[in-house]
């Protein structure tokens, strides 16, 4: 009876250990950041999300777990310090050829992440070193093409689009299983204190000639409404005295006119007022009379050219 129990015993714990080893051999759990690759009999069979799956045990389903929804990111030209504080420049990295041939220091920060597990796995040996290299390479390319001022100053963002731009093309071609996310130039700068010196004055330069020209559009924006105001009233006395001329001529025009018509009617009358008012205008305050007899005639008549000119106004 011992014999039988003991044998009963050894056979539960059997089978006991043998489910510990099962259900710890043929079920893995995958995280919320991840994805598993499943290998049978080491190809490819399926690619599982978060949570509790099962695989076949003793090795003929093998479970390879990938980080994907996770943000990668690597340095190039520089290594930071293991204190955190600064970082070392590599050289060999960081050296480049401007398209104007300076030679200049350039630093970049990485971001990438797993886009396809299974060709991050197995379509290249390392696709991380593959990246590495495409960026670098495509760094100095853009670089090669841009001249040293680009670099160092304002076209910064513009050499990280076009790297961007044509690393994602190139990873478009060949599937290694990553995708890019970003292409920051942390840093750039000449290689030798001389020249860096020098392109700092040429900085301040630059940003003085921004604060004079900036200066000046303010100065601008202030003069501009009183020259307005000025203008404005100089165009509206000229068009008071265009209009006041237009009427002074139309007036004259009338009396012109009103003058004609009289002459037509009565030229001789109008001719001897006409020479009457002028000669009161030329001799004001002189009276003068005049013989109005007729040629042959004994009579003599004095009229005083006073009470002529006088009553030809009043009439």
């Amino acid at each position: 009876m011992n014999g039988n129990k003991i044998k009963k015993t050894a056979i539960v714990a059997a089978v006991v250990l043998l489910a510990i080893i099962l259900s710890a051999t043929c079920f893995y759990t995958v995280d919320d950041k991840q994805q598993a690759v499943v290998t049978t009999f080491g190809k490819v069979s399926d690619v599982t999300d978060a949570g509790v799956h099962f695989k076949l045990p003793f090795g003929i389903q093998k479970v390879q777990k990938v980080d994907v929804n996770v943000y990668h990111k690597f340095e190039l030209g520089y290594t930071p310090n293991e204190d955190g504080e600064g970082y070392k420049v590599n050289a060999d990295e960081a050296a480049m050829i401007t398209g104007d041939y300076n030679i200049v220091n350039i630093d970049f920060f990485v971001e990438y992440k797993i886009s396809d597990p299974v060709a991050y796995l197995y379509a290249s040996g390392d696709p991380v070193t593959i990246l590495r290299n495409l960026i670098q390479s495509q760094v100095r390319n853009v670089v090669g093409s841009s001249s040293v001022d680009a670099v160092l100053t304002d076209g910064k963002e513009s050499i990280q689009m076009q790297v961007k731009d044509l690393v994602t093309q190139i990873l478009g071609e060949y599937n290694i299983g990553l995708t890019l996310v970003d292409v920051k130039i942390q840093d750039s700068e000449p290689p030798t204190m001389e020249v860096i010196e020098a392109f700092k004055a040429v900085e301040t330069a630059k940003q003085k000639a921004e604060t004079v020209v900036n200066d000046a559009k303010a100065y601008q924006n202030a003069q501009l409404p009183q020259a307005q105001a000025e203008a404005d009233k100089l165009t509206q006395n000229a068009e008071y005295l265009k209009q006041n001329r237009i009427n002074e001529a139309a007036q004259q025009v009338a009396m012109f006119e009103a003058m004609y018509k009289e002459y037509a009617q009565n030229p001789g009358i109008t001719k001897s007022r006409m020479y009457y008012e002028a000669v009161s205008k030329v001799l004001p305050g002189v009276k003068l009379y005049i013989n109005t007899a007729e040629n042959g005639s004994n009579m003599q008549m004095l009229l005083p050219l006073e009470s002529m000119v006088t009553g030809g106004n009043n009439g």
